[in-house]
């Protein structure tokens, strides 16, 4: 079904990075054993947003059924400085024409390569109104990215109003993602299987694609 080894889209989580703290729970010597304490913040690194995320429904990440996290995706490979883009139907390319309902939509910007600068949150590429609507009238299943977030975070009515129609058209959101470009075609068979967790309003996530 599926040519060639899986493509880890996962970003690494780091002790010290935004949202995540490691503590020593038990050492070898000590113990008998190695562990730790994982603090996780629920949009931490590659993660999946629910609809209680953002208020548009109580729907929690952990009452979608596991096929709502997997299926066929476009990859879109947006050239150029993305720094700030407001990212329009346009910028799709011929995936515009291609997509069917159903489908998912990863954007590759390059923009994991400043996961460690100030610029990933601060000058990410972002969703517009336009893009976010038409995904919802196409259908789309999963709408993956790699920033941090659909939407400026530092502008709240922005992100509040990309959210919400994604969220409220029942589109599952990720966010984070890294390694598009070792993707060679223009579609996949994507999944991202968020962790667990009661009443989320989101998790982090184990993201992979398959080469079709």
């Amino acid at each position: 079904m599926f040519k060639g080894k899986p493509i880890d889209l996962t970003l690494t989580l780091h002790h010290g990075q935004r949202g995540v703290t490691f503590e020593t729970a038990r050492t070898l010597v000590k113990d008998g054993w190695n562990a730790r304490t994982l603090h996780l913040y629920s949009h931490c690194g590659t993660h999946m947003d629910a609809p209680l995320h953002f208020g548009v429904s109580d729907r929690t990440i952990e009452t979608y059924p596991l096929t709502a996290f997997m299926g066929e995706a476009w990859v879109v490979r947006i050239p150029g400085d993305c720094t700030r883009k407001l990212l329009k139907v346009a910028d799709l390319g011929r995936t515009e024409a291609l997509l069917e309902k159903g489908d998912s939509l990863l954007l590759q910007t390059g923009w994991s390569k400043f996961v460690m600068q100030d610029k990933y949150r601060d000058a990410m590429p972002r969703i517009s109104e336009e893009l976010a609507n038409w995904c919802v009238d196409r259908g789309v299943k999963i709408l993956g990215v790699e920033p941090p977030s659909v939407a400026d975070v530092h502008d709240l009515d922005e992100v509040t109003t990309i959210h919400r129609i994604l969220l409220s058209a029942d589109i599952m959101i990720v966010e984070g993602l890294t390694n598009l470009d070792l993707i060679q075609g223009e579609k996949v068979y994507f999944m991202a299987l968020p962790l667990k967790v009661a009443d989320g309003d989101g998790a982090p996530v184990r993201a992979i694609a398959f080469e079709l």
